[in-house]
């Protein structure tokens, strides 16, 4: 009689069909969001150093990626502004002007794309602020929580007037969701979906972003007294308690990698879409370690990817998006 058991699992990992068949976690285009960086002019392409890869596109450059993501079949762009640094100032004014970077890419895509592809916003005041903070200053140099809030909800009637399909705060405000979702109601907005930032962390992965957005040299101090200590996991669930209660349709957990404890804590606790965001930094090392030889590009991709879904994702904000998309093809 065999001294083995009758059980072995390495059976079903014999073959390729087999382990196909097996899987447990199925990762597709359709699971991935492209985060896109809007700058001036026309025709115009701008690298970004920390970012290799990546690149700022004027308004009609994006629109070219938008129709890109559509023959993909990725389902979703989020549009970050590069504005200039003469349009910038403490309250950050330009992020309510109706004709800003932002608007104008949404229109742009709108009319190249139609309703083939979504896109989500960006509703934080840092792209927009001389100081790089993402919401206003007192004389102490303290972000306001009520005054940023609301100079939110303009910003994020701005973009649903362009056209947004999805506003997503990222300013970790208290209320801001509750505020943006009531006037979103009350304006004609009430299909405008609202993707709350809900466990964002004052992350250290977040620099080569600052650079591409043009906020890392402007940024005094940081961002601790209104984003999340990275050492909480308890904190997390209550943010996004209260977000859901306020009328988030959906919640993101920010950084990605580091943070998929807090992502299957949230999708067990509340059986909510949930997304991350695979951020920069994240991006970076993928790219640093290949340029090394520590790895190969391919598969550390669909790995990591492959990770955010089965701690429970929806979807995930990636600069890899179009790469997996046509991996998974």
């Amino acid at each position: 009689m065999s001294q083995y058991p009758h059980l072995r699992l390495r059976r079903t990992r014999a073959t390729a069909w087999s382990r196909a068949l097996h899987r447990e976690t199925v990762l597709t285009p359709a699971d991935l969001i492209w985060p896109v960086f809007v700058t001036e002019g026309k025709d115009n392409v701008e690298d970004i150093p920390s970012l290799p890869g990546v690149s700022r596109g004027s308004v009609d450059v994006i629109a070219k990626r938008a129709k890109e993501a559509v023959s993909l079949g990725i389902p979703c762009l989020a549009l970050f502004p590069n504005t200039p640094a003469h349009l910038r100032d403490d309250t950050g004014t330009e992020a309510h002007n109706p004709d800003n970077l932002m608007c104008r890419a949404i229109r742009a895509i709108k009319d190249a794309c139609g309703d083939d592809i979504g896109l989500l916003t960006d509703v934080a005041l840092d792209p927009y602020t001389s100081h790089g903070q993402d919401g206003l200053l007192d004389e102490a140099g303290y972000v306001e929580n009520d005054a940023t809030v609301d100079a939110l909800v303009g910003q994020a009637l701005n973009q649903a007037s362009a056209g947004a399909d999805i506003v997503a705060p990222s300013d970790m405000m208290d209320g801001r969701i509750a505020a943006i979702r009531e006037a979103l109601e009350e304006t004609g907005h009430a299909n405008v979906q609202l993707m709350a930032y809900a466990a964002k962390y004052a992350s250290a992965f977040y620099g080569p972003f600052r650079d591409a957005v043009g906020s890392r040299g402007l940024l005094k101090g940081d961002k601790k007294t209104y984003q999340m200590d990275p050492a909480n996991s308890d904190e997390a669930l209550r943010e996004v308690e209260l977000d859901l209660a306020e009328g988030a349709d959906s919640v993101m957990v920010k950084p990605g990698l580091p943070y998929l404890d807090i992502i299957r804590r949230v999708r067990d606790n509340f059986e909510v879409p949930v997304f991350a965001y695979q951020v920069s930094g994240e991006y970076a090392m993928i790219e640093a370690a290949v340029a090394a030889g520590a790895g190969e590009r391919e598969a550390l991709v669909l790995e990591t990817l492959t990770s955010f879904k089965r701690a429970g994702t929806s979807g995930v904000l990636t600069y890899h998006a179009p790469l997996a998309a046509k991996l998974l093809g």
